[in-house]
């Protein structure tokens, strides 16, 4: 598919092909949610590599991918696809969290040959109303006070956030400045800001994406609600749903058993799976 917009090369993961598989099934593309990274996808990447290549990316002002303007779902998912390529990767498996499920959906729908199946954690690919104006506050006291240590860091973040699941997350983007001696955020938090807006839109494309889709969504949250479902397959025909119990939106973190699980089982129905 030629570019249609510029693209940034991503920083990724890549588990490489698993050494004596004979099978050798198409790579998994894990996509992270908004002020998410790679990295937080780890312990996942660990169990799923053992039978198959698996690559995380870093989204544009994200992790350790370059910070530019623009944070449109059609610009994000052109950075992915010219990951694809600079990979040499035809074909793969989409797994998006929150943001990353709507950049997933976004390129299933612009490069469907792309795309050999799509698991979508907890979003719906509808518009959403803004919810993180007490994140962004708390980043930006955040840069302002200069934290030495988490210690102070989670200390200024808690005065705008009080769930410390959230402070521990958002803290996962801090890096050491050596020589001021400060930690600062790693994320193109302006950016980000900017092109906040756009983030609540629906994914990009304008056709159907009628490959086999799973939607995992967490019992315990509101962002995959049963109202949603109509719209989400007028652009996932054929989407099958899944709940975990005892989850909320970071059911990747907060079940990750039973996603790993919910991952794998879907994946061996696919076409590709041994």
């Amino acid at each position: 598919m030629s570019r249609q917009v510029p693209t940034l090369s991503l920083h990724y993961l890549d588990s490489g092909v698993p050494e004596g598989n004979t099978h050798n099934p198409l790579p998994l593309v894990v996509v992270h949610g908004l002020l998410g990274s790679a990295d937080n996808w780890r312990s996942h990447l660990k169990v799923w590599q053992a039978s198959r290549r698996v690559i995380a990316v870093d989204l544009r002002n994200h992790g350790r991918s370059p910070h530019a303007k623009g944070m449109s779902y059609r610009e994000m998912s052109e950075d992915v696809l010219a990951l694809l390529e600079q990979l040499g990767i035809e074909k793969a498996h989409f797994l998006g969290h929150s943001m990353g499920g709507k950049v997933v959906i976004s390129v299933a729908r612009l490069a469907p040959q792309r795309v050999a199946s799509l698991l979508v954690a907890d979003i719906a690919p509808v518009a959403y109303s803004h919810g993180h104006d007490r994140v962004f506050a708390g980043l930006r006291r955040l840069e302002a006070g200069k934290p030495r240590n988490r210690r102070e860091a989670d200390e200024l973040l808690a005065e705008h956030i009080e769930e410390r699941a959230v402070r521990l997350f958002l803290a996962t983007n801090l890096e050491r400045n050596e020589g001021e001696g400060v930690l600062t955020l790693r994320i193109g938090l302006d950016e980000i800001m900017e092109g906040y807006p756009d983030l609540m839109q629906l994914p990009a494309g304008d056709q159907p994406y009628e490959g086999p889709t799973l939607i995992l969504r967490g019992a315990n949250s509101d962002y995959v609600t049963d109202d949603m479902l109509p719209a989400t397959r007028e652009m996932l025909p054929c989407t099958r749903v899944v709940t975990l119990k005892n989850a909320g939106h970071w059911l990747h973190a907060e079940q990750p058993e039973a996603f790993q699980e919910a991952v794998r089982v879907f994946l061996a129905a696919q076409p590709d799976s041994a």
